[in-house]
């Protein structure tokens, strides 16, 4: 693929790169994604609002739904422009990015047209409703039970690490409807409206300062089943889809790079004082092998910018870059800490160098390698599907869930 833009994109790089520098310039607007709360929510909706009518939001979906229906690269040149602005987009991302195509794949039409329009316009949030206590990476151990009462389900059980799910409005929940069958053929997928009775979200304190992760609690929660995103038991092949997009975004996960640390080590004494820990040779050697990561991971982006230019959805390979991130930036941070001594100790961003970015990354970069899959399960996933090396063992295989041990 030729990655240089063609005619037609390097205009709409420019009329999209005009567009953010005008639309990103106020000062609250570019600092909304370190706002925790009610003001920076209403930053990034007002931002996403402005986004829709500028028409650069749901760039290659249909315009039935409100999209614009472009080839994927030029949602590709959009995210390139959008990433160098710090864009409040963050309460959005899992809505829009995970959730919403989900929907639009699975969905019936009267549903698809309710839930597209609002989301797309920031005025409803969504969250992901996957993970639990006892299933860890394995989603398809998980253990919430959907139970069919007439044209409802009854849900009872519970998930954790929701991002967002206390202020989102709607997620995509997936549960248990038939323990007689293997782990992950009795599995449905729903939306859950979040202010349903019985919906329990408690939010969970990071050790970064912040709440953004949650557990959230079913205590006979009715959905109805109108509300069903694909076949009864076909959950599974739903979520596949769901969670290659997460893998996606996830992998592309932002946080301290490259330049940022180069510039940390030209103004940071090296040991013994003589010079800056650029002149320091273990060091150095650790700026080659990030930079090797990061032109890796570029190169990796290459190949799923080459699938979307096709009309393909992202693969396994996805897979790649968020191993590669998640562990980079963990070790760059962890580095940078160092670097900075007795002052790495400071998490003020008013007053830590890089207003706090690398101890930031430090205390997030373990949550980081856990979402969308551990390290542990995205290496096999790697293994398996993209290099094609024979399948992990499994004893589970053939067994139904109620007779796997803690599977009642």
């Amino acid at each position: 693929m030729d990655f240089n833009d063609s005619s037609e994109e390097a205009a709409f790089r420019a009329e999209a790169r005009a567009w953010l520098e005008k639309t990103l310039t106020h000062q609250n607007v570019r600092n909304a994604v370190r706002i925790d709360g009610p003001e920076g929510l209403k930053i990034a909706k007002a931002y996403q609002t402005k986004k829709v009518e500028a028409g650069y939001a749901g760039l290659t979906w249909k315009k039935e739904v409100g999209g614009r229906e472009l080839a994927p690269i030029f949602s590709v040149i959009f995210g390139q422009e959008e990433a160098k602005f710090q864009a409040p987009t963050g309460p959005f991302a899992i809505g829009l990015g995970m959730c919403i195509p989900t929907v639009i794949a699975f969905h019936s039409a009267d549903r698809i047209k309710r839930y597209v329009g609002p989301a797309l316009r920031g005025e409803e949030i969504w969250c992901q409703l996957f993970s639990e206590p006892s299933a860890g990476s394995d989603v398809a151990g998980l253990k919430t039970r959907a139970v069919r009462d007439g044209d409802d389900w009854v849900i009872n059980g519970q998930k954790v690490w929701t991002s967002g799910a206390h202020y989102s409005d709607y997620g995509i929940l997936l549960a248990r409807t038939n323990p007689e069958k293997e782990k992950h053929k009795g599995l449905t997928m729903f939306v859950l409206n979040m202010k349903a009775p019985g919906v329990d979200v408690r939010p969970i304190h990071q050790m970064a300062g912040g709440s953004n992760f949650n557990e959230v609690y079913f205590n006979d929660v009715r959905i109805p089943d109108a509300e069903r995103l694909g076949e009864v038991g076909n959950g599974w092949n739903v979520a596949l889809v769901t969670l290659m997009n997460e893998r996606l975004a996830v992998g592309g996960s932002s946080g301290p790079e490259y330049a940022e640390i180069l510039e940390l080590a030209r103004n940071t004494p090296a040991p013994g004082g003589k010079g800056s820990l650029l002149q320091d040779q273990a060091f150095r050697e650790k700026l080659a092998s990030w930079y090797v990561s990061a032109e890796g991971y570029t190169l990796g982006k290459y190949r799923t910018m080459t699938a979307l230019s096709k009309g393909q959805t992202p693969g396994p390979e996805s897979s790649i870059g968020k191993i590669l991130n998640a562990n980079r930036m963990q070790d760059l941070a962890n580095a940078a800490i160092e670097a900075e001594d007795h002052f790495g100790i400071i998490a003020d961003p008013a007053i830590a160098p890089m207003q706090a970015a690398f101890q930031n990354a430090y205390m997030w970069a373990p949550g980081l390698r856990i979402a969308g899959g551990t390290d542990e399960i995205l290496r096999n996933i790697i293994a398996e599907r993209v290099l094609g090396l024979p399948q992990d063992v499994r004893v589970d295989k053939g067994v139904a869930y109620k007779d796997l041990p803690g599977g009642r």
